[in-house]
This record gives C-alpha cells, sequence and structure tokens, in this order.
C-alpha cells in the first residue's frame, strides 16, 4: 500500500470513550520513516493516528490543539517481514488507571511502553470515530506517511473495547496465534468489518460502513494470515542502492552493482514453483542453499563464476547460462525484459529446472527428475535467490501479481496454492506455509 488509502467519513458521532481497532498486517521493513494504519482528525494539530515508527515499533497518538491526550507505544519492535501480527487496541476510558488502553501483540497484552500518556478517566478522545474523514493507509491531515505493507481482516468497533480473544485463539497444536475469520462481536453504528477476503472494501459487519479507494492501485494478494507466502527478504543487507516494494516482491538495483536477496522461507523436502519477471538488462534467476545467505555475498552475484565456495544455482539472462558453484554451462536461451522466468526446485531428488515464458529450457520436464540440474549440496536448505545489476526483477511466488500487474490468464495448479501465470508441473506448489505442511 505505499501509495494506496482508503476513506470512509461516518455521518455521525460514535463512542469516543469505548472503542476497538483489530487488523493483521505483514510488515515490508522498509525503515526510516513513520507509516500510517488508521488516521483522522482536521488538521496537524488536531487528530488521531496509529502507525509504525521509522524504527519499526508501533505508536498511537492522539492530539488536541497539539497537545497528546493519549499516546502509547510499546517497547516491542516489529521488524519480522515474513509473518503476519495481530494488532488488537481496546480503548476504555471510563477505566481505572492502568486499564484504559488494553495494546495486544498476537494475543499477548502488551506491559512495558516507552511512550505511555494515559488519557484522562472517562475524556472522549477527540477526531476518532467522528464526522472527520477516517483513511486506512496514510496520514490524512497531511496526505502522507503511506503505510507499508500488507493488510488483513480490518475491524472497528464502535462502543466495546474487546480483548483480543474475540479475533483470535491460540492453536492447541502449535502454541501459534491464529485467527478467528468470523468473530462474535457487536459493531455499533460506526463499526466496519473490511479486507475480509482479499482487496475487498465493502463492509462485512453489516452496517454497510463501506471504504473507498481513494488513491494509488488495491491488490489483492494470496498471502493471508492463514497461509503466509514467501515473499523477498528485506532484512538482508544488500547494500548500496536497493529497493524492495509491492509486498516485498519487487527489488530494484539502482547503483550498477550487482545486488543479490532472497526468499523468507525455504525448504529441505518437497516440490516448489515460482516465478520472476525480467524489468532489465542483467538479472540471474535460481534457488540458493540457505547457508549463502549467511555468506555476506549481498554485494555480488550470488550464482557467480568467482565465488567457488557458494551453493548458488542461476540461469542468466544475458545469455542463457546456467552459473553455479564457480562453473558455468550452456543451458536456455537468453531472456530480456518482460519475459518470465520460471523455477522449479524439487529438493526430494536435489535437482532444479528452468523455464522461460512457459517454455523449460534445456529438454528438461520438472515431473521427471532425471531431467533437472543436479545440486551438489545435500540435506541443505534451499530458497529462492534473485541477482540484478542495474536492474529490476518482479517476483510472483503464487500472489498473483508481478508488481501490481496480474498475471495475464492464470495457469493450471493442483495444489490450488497460489496464482501463477504458467502452468504449476505437477507434484509442485508454492512456497507457503501450507505447501511446505502438506
Amino acid at each position: 500500500m505505499a501509495s494506496t488509502y482508503l476513506t470512509r467519513t461516518p455521518s455521525g458521532t460514535g463512542s469516543q470513550t469505548k472503542f476497538t481497532f483489530s487488523f493483521w498486517w505483514k510488515n515490508n521493513c522498509n525503515f526510516g520513516s513513520d507509516k500510517c494504519f488508521f488516521s483522522s482528525g482536521l488538521n496537524s494539530s488536531n487528530y488521531f493516528m496509529i502507525r509504525t515508527t521509522g524504527n519499526e515499533q508501533l505508536e498511537l497518538l492522539a492530539l488536541d490543539n497539539g497537545n497528546a491526550t493519549m499516546r502509547y507505544k510499546p517497547t516491542r519492535f516489529y521488524r519480522d517481514n515474513n509473518a503476519w501480527y495481530h494488532i488488537v487496541i481496546a480503548v476504555d476510558t471510563t477505566q481505572s488507571g492502568g486499564n484504559r488502553l488494553k495494546w495486544y501483540t498476537n494475543g499477548v497484552r502488551e506491559t512495558a511502553f516507552d511512550l505511555n500518556t494515559e488519557p484522562n478517566q472517562s475524556s472522549n478522545i477527540l477526531y476518532v470515530n467522528d464526522t472527520t474523514t477516517h483513511c486506512i493507509g496514510r496520514k490524512n491531515v497531511t496526505s502522507d506517511k503511506y503505510m507499508d505493507g500488507t493488510l488483513s481482516h480490518y475491524h472497528f468497533i464502535d462502543g466495546t473495547a474487546y480483548d483480543a480473544s474475540a479475533f483470535g485463539s491460540t492453536d492447541a497444536t502449535t502454541g501459534e496465534w491464529k485467527i478467528n475469520t468470523n468473530p462474535n462481536v457487536t459493531y455499533g453504528n460506526n463499526g466496519f468489518f473490511v479486507l475480509k477476503d482479499g482487496n475487498s472494501v465493502t463492509d462485512q459487519s453489516g452496517n454497510s460502513n463501506n471504504f473507498t479507494v481513494a488513491g494509488g492501485t488495491f491488490t489483492k494478494t494470496e498471502d493471508n494470515p492463514s497461509n503466509v507466502f514467501a515473499t523477498l527478504n528485506a532484512l538482508y543487507y544488500s547494500g548500496g542502492t536497493v529497493t524492495y516494494s509491492a509486498g516485498n516482491n519487487r527489488f530494484a538495483e539502482a547503483d550498477g552493482q550487482w545486488k543479490t536477496t532472497f526468499s523468507t522461507l525455504g525448504a529441505s523436502s518437497g516440490k516448489y514453483y515460482a516465478e520472476f519477471k525480467c524489468n532489465g538488462n542483467y538479472m540471474f534467476a535460481g534457488v540458493a542453499d540457505y547457508n549463502v545467505t549467511k555468506s555476506g555475498i549481498a554485494d555480488r552475484n550470488f550464482a557467480s563464476t568467482t565465488y567457488i565456495s557458494e551453493q548458488g544455482y542461476g540461469y542468466y539472462n544475458h545469455d542463457g547460462t546456467l552459473r553455479y558453484r564457480g562453473s558455468e554451462t550452456s543451458y536456455g536461451a537468453s531472456y530480456g525484459s518482460g519475459d518470465i522466468v520460471q523455477v522449479a526446485l524439487d529438493c526430494d531428488n536435489n535437482k532444479v529446472f528452468f523455464g522461460k515464458n512457459g517454455t523449460w529450457q534445456n529438454s528438461a520436464d520438472p515431473t521427471s527428475a532425471g531431467t533437472g540440474f543436479s545440486m551438489t549440496a545435500t540435506n541443505a536448505t534451499y530458497v529462492f535467490a534473485i541477482s540484478v545489476l542495474s536492474d529490476e526483477v518482479h517476483c510472483n511466488f503464487g500472489n498473483g501479481y508481478f508488481n501490481t500487474t496480474a498475471v495475464s490468464s492464470a495457469g493450471t495448479n493442483a495444489s490450488n496454492l497460489g496464482i501463477f501465470e504458467y502452468d504449476v508441473p505437477s507434484g509442485y506448489t508454492a512456497l507457503c506455509t501450507k505447501g511446505l505442511n502438506e
């Protein structure tokens, strides 16, 4: 949502002493600036806002004539760009001291705060749940601070302060916090429930408090709190000038130096498929042993013939060669801007396959292990990997988009996990939590 935001202007004022926010959020982890989940208000001195700070903490701030009437910032950091966080913020100013705000992260109540300005008892929290424009995705009163990440199952409750248990529960087997997709709550007059199924801004609460896409490109993702898909790992230090965007599925380099990044998820067994769209002149796409991500190769190509010790296997767009562990071999056709590279990773047979625009290269067939390229490492955990030079690449790990453009015609996919441009080979699936657990 880097330039996307939603708006709604309530027709009347609801409760400003009791209300609840609940939403799921996956952080892109582009550090350095504030970003808003929600904002409402009159101007830069009178507003209500929930935001991330530049160092990836979260903060709630209510200002009245420039004075903070309510301000909370949990001590914890939210820097995992592979996880969905569940945030519940319940306000009830009628409560005794210490209980007027309850903040939960993945079902656990926050008790340590760097900032803790408690509102006066029974006071109204101004500029929220009123007739000012309410905005999801940016700071509306200054038209900036665009949210960086992905949102799902976004609730607002007018008139009740709910605990996190209303919106989620702990899995008895795994101990993980899991989503309640249909919570039994009372929304009140101004309450709403949006982003339930993909990018729907239609209110699911029954109130018809629908939002409007007021700017940007609002894209759907298969990545969700119940099934986490691989993205590119923005926490991997690449050095130089690199940019992650589009939910960490776009990677760009602007300094004329080879830069590398890897997928957030990896696998040591099973079969997985991904697509990479070239948007320039120099790119490698492939897989690497997870250990390669810890060897400091951010400033060079992961499949370079110069670095013999590395366990990378990359298909090079410039000449169609396959580069691996200090070697190279003729493999397939070259490819260029607009072409889509397919990568099929067979961890069970230690093989990798590469395709271009729907045609598997080197007479290979991912359903026949004997035709694949053998990888040297055994019992390795592999991740998808890309390197670019003055280039950008758009990755589809199953979300159905290249950057902000949907696939033109989805291919077949027997696993029903993810949406891809081309047919997913039989026996393969998207690299996602459900795919890993099949």
